[in-house]
């Protein structure tokens, strides 16, 4: 038998869609990761980008369990001293609604230029409209 090797330019990409509506934020961001490195594929190597495109639609509606929404806290620094910023999940979901969700992602993800490419596969919207219905992406189904 032979290894099953499969190019980047060989591999087969698909679009999916992701409805975040009143799910775990982290489960759907560590879905997410996983769908963008290709881990359920046969052929998956954590080396290349092997995985497909992944639209999200009602980040804004995630959800987080327990007081999370108060006592969970983003910090942003500006990198000039006193530039440090912090919000709490509510405060940042009121100012950026995608933000949490990009964060919870972006963290899953490897910390390289790999995983700054396969964060460019995600697109992340507040609402229920997106500009991918030309790519025809299949609706993931979580599990319950």
């Amino acid at each position: 038998m032979k290894t099953l090797y499969v190019k980047p330019a060989q591999a087969t990409r698909e679009w999916w869609i992701i409805d975040a509506k009143d799910q775990v934020l982290g489960r759907v961001a560590s879905t997410v990761a996983s769908i963008l490195k290709g881990k359920y594929k046969p052929y998956f190597v954590p080396h290349h980008e092997l995985g497909d495109y992944v639209i999200v639609i009602n980040a804004d509606k995630v959800v987080v369990s327990g007081n999370k929404g108060q006592d969970k806290i983003y910090h942003f620094h500006s990198r000039y001293p006193g530039g440090m910023k912090n919000y709490s999940f509510d405060a940042l979901l009121k100012r950026r609604p995608v933000a949490p969700l990009e964060i919870a992602i972006r963290g899953m993800l490897p910390k390289n230029r790999l995983g700054r490419k396969l964060f460019t596969n995600v697109k992340v919207y507040a609402g229920e409209r997106h500009p991918h219905a030309a790519q025809k992406p299949r609706v993931y189904e979580f599990k319950e």
